[in-house]
């Protein structure tokens, strides 16, 4: 079974990763970042149906699917949502593309948040799939969310106990339970899911997604703390999505949160939960292509 029919494959080095990618369609731009526990097949039932009309690049993440995973630094900086907005600056480069529309679910949010941030002249438009701003989350942590959260307050610990204590349990240790008392894998392609146990049977991806969560935690912060001091906000167009049944949708003002960091931030929620890419594949492009119409960038780059 093919996920992205018409999509190549492959593989960029960047200055200190490896980025494993797919590429198809025609037209404007499109990088499109996945989330955890999963890799760019979450964009599956998306993707295609976009790479119609635009040139879309779905990448895994440094450290994700079949990208590179370096060990993590002391200070995780290796793992900071800067240094991998750089891989995909340098990925998009390489494929002649020096300005583009970018989409991110989770992870792949915060990371396209830092690149819009640390790169405004590269992305054209913004949107982010069922997050709030990093800085935020942390700072508005309460019992509820932590408790909803709770992946992120383990795997941020030193290593080796979190990666330990993960070891044959991911993806399902996340993968349909964000925000649910009980797992619910009934959105998700069975052969998506096989695609992400795969990937995360390799100990060195749990490592890598531990050291993106210690990263968020720490250097992160001090990079978004730095923006917010200086009074820096996202000055392209931008839209958040998320799910009305998910954790952000119902402890977070997500588009608020949004708007605090943004001069040009639109919103709305979806009728799904935390994984909108999977839950809701056709409200996700439906909401995608009508904001990327909106907000042409005049010609393909």
């Amino acid at each position: 079974m093919s996920f992205f029919p018409g999509f190549e494959t492959g593989r960029f080095v960047s200055s200190d990763a490896q980025i494993h990618y797919r590429r198809a369609g025609v037209g404007e731009p499109v990088l499109m970042l996945h989330g955890y526990p999963q890799t760019h097949t979450c964009w599956h039932a998306v993707a295609p149906a976009l790479a119609r009309n635009y040139t879309v690049v779905c990448a895994d993440l440094r450290g994700y699917g079949d990208s590179s995973k370096p060990a993590g630094l002391t200070d995780h900086s290796n793992y900071s949502k800067r240094a991998m907005a750089r891989d995909m600056v340098e990925l998009m480069a390489s494929l002649g593309f020096e300005r583009f529309h970018l989409v991110g679910h989770d992870r792949g949010g915060r990371v396209g948040h830092r690149l819009a941030a640390d790169h405004p002249q590269r992305v054209h438009s913004l949107t982010v799939l069922d997050i709030s701003p990093t800085l935020r989350m942390f700072e508005r942590t309460d019992m509820e969310f932590a408790r909803a959260y709770y992946h992120w307050f383990l795997m941020l610990q030193p290593p080796p106990l979190p990666e330990q204590m993960l070891a044959g349990k991911v993806p399902f240790n996340v993968l349909g339970r964000i925000g649910r008392d009980e797992p619910d894998l009934s959105k998700f392609n069975d052969v998506a899911v096989r695609e992400y146990v795969r990937c995360f049977a390799d100990p060195a991806a749990i490592h890598a997604s531990c050291e993106d969560y210690r990263a968020a935690g720490t250097i992160d912060l001090e990079h978004d703390r730095a923006d917010r001091d200086a009074g820096r906000k996202l000055t392209m167009p931008m839209m958040a999505l998320w799910g009305a049944q998910g954790v952000v949708g119902n402890m977070f003002d997500c588009l608020a949160d949004w708007q605090a960091v943004s001069h040009n931030a639109i919103g709305r929620a979806l009728p799904c939960g935390h994984f909108v890419p999977e839950e809701a594949p056709q409200e996700t492009l439906a909401e995608i292509e009508r904001f990327l119409q909106a907000h042409p960038m005049g010609h393909a780059a």
